[in-house]
């Protein structure tokens, strides 16, 4: 592939372009990703690199715009919407909180699960496959309560992820030291999902980065595109600042940043930009050994052997590009209440990340309905990390170089008519 010419040509070098881009490399085809910034540089980056199937219960359910309200007036709670935001993210905004209505937070679940499961079964095939070295490890994540009312309303989320295939096991107060001595004592109660692991992001975007080349991919950074080429309802090139390149099949890959690339194409993705902060240290003396999640502060602590990372917040503030140190503040008192070592002895990254929020908390894939070669992959939310495997695998199918079993129609384009 000496031209600017390839199969399938990906929009977004982030864990979903680059998951793609080698799997399509795996089944034959020939593969360019086109990154506007630095691979793996935005949300792929900076999360805690959880893989949770535990996290398939949507984040809107029966009650919790309620809860989601109360926290409002609290300027460092875990979720902050700024006031004066735009009309558009108003609305979309309210479109967002229909969804915990009973019937469409169950039908969330069910297909969140379904993709889950199946990319936590292929990212652990494809860490021994590839051989990539990302700090992967399938120790489970334990969910943490102070609260002892809070631990027991979890047990209808707990009840909730058992009817859908994954295992919650009950851990008591005395029980959560035992497993996790870093927690401190007295708290109430977590809940123990032996099904979820984790690896170092970044690391793993790396790897990815490594066999897309070795597989013969091309991979093209800072390729900012600036226009589309469009011949009736066909996509025939991207032009970037660095060039023009063409595909047969274009996937859009662009997590936050698709809205932009869609309105090109004049289309209108139902989607916003959650941003999350995260601060990693490197390792102190004690680290946990699988993830802890903070439930009543909705904080995530991940420990690899290079480090320590806490990360959480959910703002609707738009591309606000600023790192804001109320949120990365909250973060580390929400820690010292749960944790008896919070941090490492020395800081390597105070981190944001605008995650691609879809308005019915699933993410957008496969064909589109108005474009003939254009396949979604986004929208994955704070999933996409988890995701990423199982969306591989699909876009693949769709491609026709590979299979796939699940059942597409909850994340298909033509729910939103795109």
């Amino acid at each position: 592939m000496n031209d600017r010419r390839s199969d399938v040509l990906v929009l977004g070098g982030g864990v979903i372009g680059l998951a793609c881009a080698m799997h399509l490399l795996k089944q034959g085809a020939s593969v360019r990703v086109v990154e506007q910034g630095k691979l793996g540089g935005g949300a792929s980056h900076g999360n805690c690199g959880t893989l949770t199937p535990s996290h398939a219960i949507p984040l809107l359910t029966p009650g919790a715009v309620r809860k989601a309200l109360a926290l409002l007036g609290h300027h460092d709670a875990p979720l902050h919407i700024p006031a004066g935001m735009d009309l558009g993210r108003y609305f979309w905004l309210l479109r967002l909180a229909r969804q915990g209505r009973p019937a469409r937070a169950a039908h969330a679940a069910r297909a969140r699960a379904d993709l889950l499961l199946r990319s936590a079964e292929l990212t652990r095939d494809w860490v021994r496959e590839h051989a990539l070295d990302c700090e992967y490890a399938a120790r489970g994540s334990l969910y943490v309560y102070r609260d002892a009312r809070a631990l027991r309303e979890a047990q209808a989320h707990a009840r909730w992820l058992e009817r859908l295939g994954i295992e919650a096991r009950r851990v008591d107060g005395d029980a959560l030291v035992e497993m996790e001595p870093v927690l401190r004592q007295g708290l109430a109660g977590g809940y123990f999902h032996p099904g979820d692991a984790h690896l170092r992001p970044e690391a793993f975007v790396t790897e990815l980065a490594r066999r897309v080349r070795e597989l013969g991919g091309i991979l093209e950074e800072s390729a900012r595109i600036e226009r589309v080429h469009v011949r009736d309802r066909t996509i025939e090139a991207v032009r970037t600042h660095r060039g023009v390149y063409y595909g047969e099949r274009m996937v859009l890959a662009l997590g936050a940043w698709s809205p932009q690339f869609a309105r090109m194409l004049g289309l209108r993705l139902p989607m916003q930009p959650g941003k999350g902060y995260s601060l990693t240290w490197s390792p102190p003396a004690r680290l946990p050994s699988r993830p802890l999640m903070l439930r009543e502060d909705a904080v995530c602590v991940s420990a690899w052997p290079s480090g320590l990372r806490l990360g959480g917040t959910m703002e609707f503030a738009g591309y606000d590009d600023r790192l804001v140190d109320v949120r990365l503040a909250a973060i580390r008192r929400a820690a010292l209440r749960y944790l008896q070592t919070s941090e490492g002895p020395r800081m390597q990254e105070m981190w944001w990340g605008w995650r691609p929020m879809s308005v019915d908390q699933l993410p957008i894939l496969g064909e589109s309905t108005r474009w003939n070669n254009l396949l979604y992959a986004t929208a994955h939310g704070m999933l996409g990390m988890s995701m990423a495997a199982g969306t591989a695998e699909i876009i693949a199918a769709l491609c026709g170089t590979g299979t796939c079993d699940l059942d597409l129609e909850p994340y298909s384009p033509r729910r939103f008519g795109l």
